[in-house]
Order: structure tokens, then sequence, then C-alpha cells
């Protein structure tokens, strides 16, 4: 997938559990685990900016786009 988590980054920065997280933001460990490990199809634009708050960071900090290699074949 080319969007990669890097909430495991952000927690380790701030020397924060994710269990720590997941009581600030109140949503549950399993579901902040799911997000972190790339696990989701979506994460609500409220609990992104809630991680934001708590984790003091900005949206790119926790998300970032990676393209796929493109197809270098040619038939």
């Amino acid at each position: 997938m080319p969007i990669i988590v890097n909430l495991d980054v952000m927690l380790a920065r701030r020397k924060m559990r994710l269990k720590t997280l997941a009581a600030a933001i109140g949503v549950t460990e399993q579901a902040l685990s799911a997000i972190k490990t790339n696990k989701v199809r979506g994460v609500r634009f409220e609990t992104l900016e809630k991680m934001c708050r708590v984790l003091d960071c900005q949206p790119g900090d926790l998300l970032e786009y990676s393209p796929p290699a493109e197809d270098t074949e040619h038939d």
C-alpha cells in the first residue's frame, strides 16, 4: 500500500506508549494498533486530529505517501 503509517515513529519520539495515546484520545488500544500496522482502510479526521494534538505533530508526520514502483517492463 502506498500510504505508510509512522505512528510508531512518533510514539518513540514522544516516549509515549500506544496505551497512553489510546487513553488520551478516547479510542481502544486495538484500534490504534490496527492503524499503526496499516490494517485499516481509513482513519477519521477526528481521530487523526486527536492524535496530532496529543503527539504535538502534523498529519504528515504520521502519514507518508510512497508511490508504487513503476513497471519498467514493456511488451
